[in-house]
């Protein structure tokens, strides 16, 4: 039976990927920040102990190695999904703060803590894929509009993160997909997104599923296509 672990599996997208995959028959090691309080999460377990609910800070960089002590067996799917907005104060002019360090903490730091404590398991299971939850936002060549800086760093950074892994992780057969999964109506992407949470990751969760060396190290859009960096 396949294994994912997700991170911020307690709602938006990650919610949505523990749904569409535990109706796949998978077995999913959803992380979250507070186990206790993950209703929405907890509505969904089938019951035959196949989703395991664990408590993930992604602000602290020993959480990785905590959760490694829990999470055992071979994973098909590591997914960093877990990520902020960061501060309100992104405009030039307010946006050199602390909130842009603890940005980049969660979205940038946090991902490559959990690659490196779970490489090993990746590379035991079939499919082998590390996905990372980037943003078009962080593509340096697409940003027409400004503003933004600590999100759109922390992801830029993430890109380049998960550029370096496809390189490292190579010799372990195991596939980096750096994604963006379009504009949701999530909280964090607001009313007007274009897609739905079940849009969105379906067309991730096919993505992932033809996951192939030559995808390793690309920033796909959640249609596919290749995004610039």
């Amino acid at each position: 039976m396949p294994h994912a672990l997700i991170t911020g599996a307690n709602r938006g997208l990650g919610l949505e990927h523990v749904s569409q995959l535990l109706k796949r028959e998978w077995t999913i090691s959803a992380a979250v920040r507070d186990p206790e309080s993950a209703d929405a999460l907890k509505a969904l377990d089938p019951g035959d102990g196949r989703l395991n609910i664990l408590a993930y800070d992604a602000s602290d960089l020993n959480a990785a190695n905590a959760l490694k002590d829990q999470v055992k067996g071979p994973i098909d799917i590591l997914f960093a999904n877990a990520g902020v907005m960061g501060p309100k104060e992104q405009s030039f002019g307010e946006a050199a703060n602390d909130g842009f360090l603890d940005t980049f903490r969660v979205n940038t730091l946090a991902p490559l803590a959990l690659a490196e404590a779970f490489a090993d398991q990746v590379a035991q299971s079939q499919l082998k894929v590390i996905a990372l939850q980037s943003s078009r936002m962080g593509s340096i060549a697409d940003n027409d509009s400004g503003g933004r800086y600590a999100y759109r760093a922390s992801k830029a950074a993430l890109n380049a993160v998960g550029k370096s892994l496809s390189i490292d992780l190579k010799d372990k057969d195991i596939v980096v997909l750096t994604l963006h999964p379009g504009w949701v109506r999530t909280d964090m992407g607001g009313p007007n997104g274009l897609l739905t949470p079940t849009e969105a990751v379906s067309a991730q969760l096919d993505l992932i599923a033809r996951a192939n060396p030559a995808m390793s190290g690309r920033f796909f859009h959640v249609s596919g296509e290749d995004l610039p960096w």
